[in-house]
C-alpha cells in the first residue's frame, strides 16, 4: 500500500520551496533539459481525452514563453535513457506542437504505485478528468494495488461517497460512458438516471431536452416511460401552512441545508437537499449517530 499523499505528493513532485536536495521517497528533484523524443506517455495516464482548443492554447503559450512548469519524469522501467511521463503530458504534446527540441523535466525515482498516485492526483487537482477518466483511474488503484475504497479516499483527498459514487458509473452502458467521457452528459445527470432499465434511451432524451438533474430524476421515476414527461414540469405546488413551512425553517437552521416537508393527513415525508458529497457524507454520519 502506498502512503498517503497531502504534502507528500509536494515531495514528490518537488514543488515545495527547498533548495536543491535528496528526497528518500522521490529522489533528487533538481531540474534538468532532455530531448522531449526521450520522453513518452505513461501507461498509468488515467487521462484519455486531450481537447484540442486547450492543446492549441497551451501551444501558443508553449511557443511564446516556452514550458514554464518542468514535467515529472520517471525512468522506464528495463528501458535505458527512455523516461514515461508522470505529469504533464499536455505539456509534452504542446512542446512538440510549437518544435520545441528541449523541454525542463523533473526525474524521480517512482515505483508504480506512486506513477499511478501522482498521474490521478495531477489531472483531478490541475486539469480534472472527465468523470469516467476519474472512474478508470480510481479502479486501476484498487485492482492494481489493492486500495479499498476509504484508503483511496484518503490518499487521493476525497470523501468515500465520492469515490463510490464514481465508480458506479462503470456500471452504466457503454454508449452512456461515452455520453459521459465526451461532456454531453453530466456526471449528476447520470447518477440520476442510472438505475433505470431504459438508461440509455433516458441519457438521449436528456441531453436533447437539456433536462436538469431534477428533471432527469423525475423522468427516471417515471417507471422508464420514456416517452414521459418529467411530472415536475407545468405544475404548481399546493401552497403550505404556515407551520409547515414554519418548521421547514427551524430544520434548515438546524442542519444549514434545504429541507421540504410535504404531508397529507396524518403522513409525509422529510426531503433533504445536499450541494456537495461532503454535505451527504455529513447527513449520513448524523444519522448514523
Amino acid at each position: 500500500m502506498a502512503r498517503g499523499l497531502g504534502r507528500g505528493l509536494s515531495a514528490l513532485m518537488g514543488e515545495e520551496d527547498a533548495p536543491a536536495r535528496k528526497d528518500a521517497a522521490a529522489g533528487p528533484i533538481e531540474v534538468t533539459e532532455m530531448p522531449v523524443e526521450f520522453l513518452e506517455p505513461n501507461p498509468y495516464q488515467p487521462r484519455r481525452i486531450f481537447s484540442e482548443d486547450d492543446l492549441k492554447d497551451l501551444t501558443a503559450s508553449v511557443k511564446e514563453r516556452g514550458v514554464i512548469q518542468p514535467i515529472i519524469v520517471r525512468p522506464k522501467p528495463g528501458v535505458a535513457g527512455r523516461y514515461q511521463i508522470i505529469a504533464g503530458e499536455r505539456r509534452w504534446r504542446a512542446a512538440q506542437r510549437a518544435q520545441l527540441h528541449n523541454v525542463p523535466v523533473r526525474v524521480k525515482e517512482l515505483d508504480d504505485s506512486q506513477a499511478l498516485e501522482i498521474a490521478i492526483v495531477e489531472n483531478v487537482q490541475r486539469t480534472d478528468l472527465n468523470a469516467i477518466e476519474e472512474a478508470l483511474g480510481y479502479r486501476q488503484l484498487m485492482d492494481e494495488f489493492s486500495y479499498t475504497q476509504d484508503a483511496l479516499a484518503k490518499y487521493i483527498g476525497k470523501s468515500r461517497p465520492h469515490i463510490a459514487n464514481t465508480l458506479r458509473l462503470l456500471g452504466l452502458p457503454e454508449a452512456v460512458q461515452v455520453m459521459l467521457a465526451d461532456g454531453r452528459l453530466s456526471a449528476g445527470h447520470a447518477r440520476a438516471i442510472m438505475m433505470s432499465p431504459e438508461v440509455a434511451q433516458l441519457a438521449k432524451q436528456v441531453i436533447a431536452e437539456g433536462l436538469s438533474v431534477r428533471q432527469a430524476e423525475a423522468l427516471a421515476k417515471d417507471g422508464g416511460d420514456v416517452g414521459a414527461k418529467s411530472k415536475s414540469k407545468g405544475k404548481t405546488p399546493a401552497p403550505k401552512d404556515a407551520d409547515t413551512r414554519a418548521l421547514e425553517k427551524r430544520l434548515m437552521d438546524a442542519l444549514g441545508l434545504k429541507v421540504e416537508i410535504s404531508h397529507k393527513g396524518e403522513a409525509g415525508k422529510v426531503t433533504l437537499s445536499y450541494s456537495t458529497l461532503e454535505q451527504l457524507d455529513d447527513i449520513a454520519k448524523r444519522l448514523a449517530r
